[in-house]
């Protein structure tokens, strides 16, 4: 019983330290996306979703990699205890957050598995980073594997419902609905393509829309003649406003 109860504290202890390493990087990415809306007025994440193996996941997947089962073979074998799920509007944004978390001094990127520049031969895409991250116990200071998925709302939309055709599936899939769903695949992977386009576009006006408002407050209107008003003046109206 005495050894029972000592393994259920040292297991329960060992996953809240993944639990830990999530909720910081969490809070790293919920600050970045507030200050990246702040700066920019524009949001790159459209929601986050966290999720933590089961011990029972933990032990099948071990078992299937034909591992010693100790806590130390599971840090080393299995990097993908805790998961973290961002979801973009559009293909750049998966870019700039892997750029915004490279940035961070105290975490760092073990390994990039771009499936987006190579899709799976399914037609699966996304962007997956294993991040280290720092995590302080009470006693110690622990460095924690965390699998970060990046993708777009279309390549999320595909791979949940792949997901779900398949799920524990254990029969051969027809030829004929593989084909489908890469054919799928690849029209959601056009949508990004169309819908990045058109959002490019149309900040491309704003730009100039307000490049070109800009322009018409260094200008006069006296009875029907409009004067540009000369950058040394604006510079002395500057100066007159910082005085006061």
């Amino acid at each position: 019983m005495e050894q029972f109860k000592r393994f259920k504290e040292e297991i329960t202890r060992f996953l809240m330290m993944y639990k830990f390493a999530l909720d910081s990087l969490e809070t790293k990415i919920e600050i970045l996306k507030e200050e990246f809306h702040f700066l920019h007025d524009y949001n790159p994440i459209e929601h986050t979703k966290s999720r933590l193996k089961s011990p029972e996941s933990i032990l099948n997947k071990m078992n299937r990699k034909g591992c010693d089962i100790s806590f130390v073979s599971i840090r080393d074998k299995i990097k993908d205890i805790a998961g973290l799920r961002i979801t973009c509007s559009f293909v750049s944004d998966i870019y700039r957050i892997r750029e915004m978390l490279r940035s961070q001094s105290d975490l760092t990127i073990l390994e990039t598995k771009d499936y987006i520049e190579h899709p799976k031969p399914n037609g699966y895409q996304s962007l997956h980073l294993i991040v280290e991250v720092p995590v302080y116990m009470s006693d110690r200071q622990e460095k924690v594997c965390v699998e970060v998925q990046i993708r777009t709302i279309a390549m999320d939309f595909w791979a949940s419902l792949e997901h779900k055709i398949f799920y524990k599936y254990n029969e051969a899939v027809p030829l004929r609905l593989l084909q489908e769903l890469k054919e799928a695949a690849d029209s959601a992977a056009a949508l990004d393509k169309q819908m990045e386009r058109l959002h490019n576009e149309i900040a491309e006006i704003k730009e100039n829309h307000e490049a070109s408002e800009i322009a018409k407050t260094k200008r006069i209107i006296i009875k029907d003649q409009e004067y540009q008003i000369p950058a040394a003046l604006l510079e002395m109206i500057d100066i007159g406003q910082g005085n006061d």
